[in-house]
């Protein structure tokens, strides 16, 4: 799984506070969709087009933001800092599918995300997914 991408070089935590919020959440989107991704190719048969439609469900703004508010009880308080950086960032782009809080939000969701991976803990972001993993299992059943 994800842990066999990760080969680059771990980051401490005050390396990765200094990388810019947005482009943590540039890592996290893509840490999280291939999470996704790989979830569905091994719980369904689906047709690659099926298997985009319902990957693009958890990867869109809106279930982002709806996952980082699940996840509020369980976040350690560099996370929280690092989600709420993200939600602040002055953004120049905003989402064609969701309001402009989701965005926000799921900027602070897909940070997290990628500060996680960067360094380094791999954990956390299987114990997220594993959080959520209800959601997905929900789609196809």
């Amino acid at each position: 799984m994800i842990e066999d991408v990760k080969e680059s070089k771990i980051y401490t935590h005050r390396e990765v506070i200094e990388i810019n919020s947005l482009n943590l959440a540039f890592i996290g989107d893509a840490v999280w969709t291939l999470m996704v991704r790989e979830f569905f190719c091994n719980h369904t048969r689906f047709k690659n087009n099926n298997l985009h439609k319902l990957t693009t469900k958890f990867v869109k703004a809106v279930y982002q933001a709806k996952a980082l508010d699940e996840l509020q009880e369980v976040l350690t308080d560099n996370e929280k800092d690092v989600a709420r950086r993200a939600r602040n960032t002055k953004m120049n782009t905003v989402s064609k599918n969701a309001s402009l809080a989701d965005y926000k939000k799921a900027t602070g969701f897909e940070a997290v995300i990628g500060y996680l991976y960067l360094t380094g803990d791999i954990a956390r972001i299987k114990y997220f997914f594993e959080f959520l993993q209800q959601d997905l299992l929900g789609e196809i059943k």
